[in-house]
């Protein structure tokens, strides 16, 4: 079988593949699937190799990392393709936001050309939203997707020590501190990453 299968579930208790050489994704995923008894193994540890993402949206992405993962380990494989998405960059970085922070993943760097362009931009809107969409394939092919999205608006300078990639210039809305000034756990409560695990949680875990 393969495809799409919007039935298939995990047992809890399972052991999954997160396709993923990111520590602070792995924490957070382990985190928030240890609810499930789900013991998560991370692609870093079996050293997998990264594919390249090629699609151009969200689901495509994630869609590559998980097969890859599921069909060289021969577990399920659960990978999350992300992005923070800028209405004055008319979406931008979108999937590209990883890509920003260039070869050495340099956060500073990504985030202030978000800064820059926004200024060059003209525009005065700060509007920002995390995108996330999980992935989660088994051998065979069969995967199911699901989304997750938090809302809120750019903050400069950056703020926090807190969370990962763009969290230090993100407000979420109803709050007036950065998702790098939340301790981890109270972020999950309503981050886009968040959302979708409880949303996977209650779909795609027996």
């Amino acid at each position: 079988m393969s495809g799409q299968d919007s039935g298939r579930r995990l047992e809890r208790g399972s052991e999954i593949v997160l396709a993923s050489h990111n520590e602070g994704k792995l924490r957070e995923f382990s985190l928030l699937l240890a609810e499930s008894g789900i013991m998560v193994r991370s692609a870093a540890e079996l050293s997998l190799p990264e594919p390249e993402e090629t699609a151009a949206d969200f689901e495509g992405n994630a869609l590559i990392k998980a097969e890859a993962a599921a069909k060289a380990t021969g577990l399920p494989a659960l990978a999350d393709d992300s992005g923070f998405c800028v209405a004055a960059l008319d979406g931008r970085p979108g999937v590209y936001s990883a890509r920003w922070a260039g070869p050495q993943r340099d956060m500073t760097l990504a985030m202030n050309r978000v800064h820059e362009e926004m200024q060059a931009s003209g525009s005065a809107d700060k509007a920002a939203s995390f995108v996330v969409v999980l992935c989660l394939a088994w051998p065979d092919g069969t995967h199911r997707f699901v989304r997750g999205e938090c809302r809120g608006q750019v903050s400069w300078p950056p703020r926090g020590t807190h969370g990962h990639g763009y969290d230090p210039i993100f407000i979420p809305e109803g709050e007036s501190r950065t998702f790098a000034e939340m301790a981890e756990t109270e972020k999950n409560r309503f981050s886009h990453r968040g959302q979708a695990m409880q949303q996977f949680l209650k779909e795609c875990v027996a």
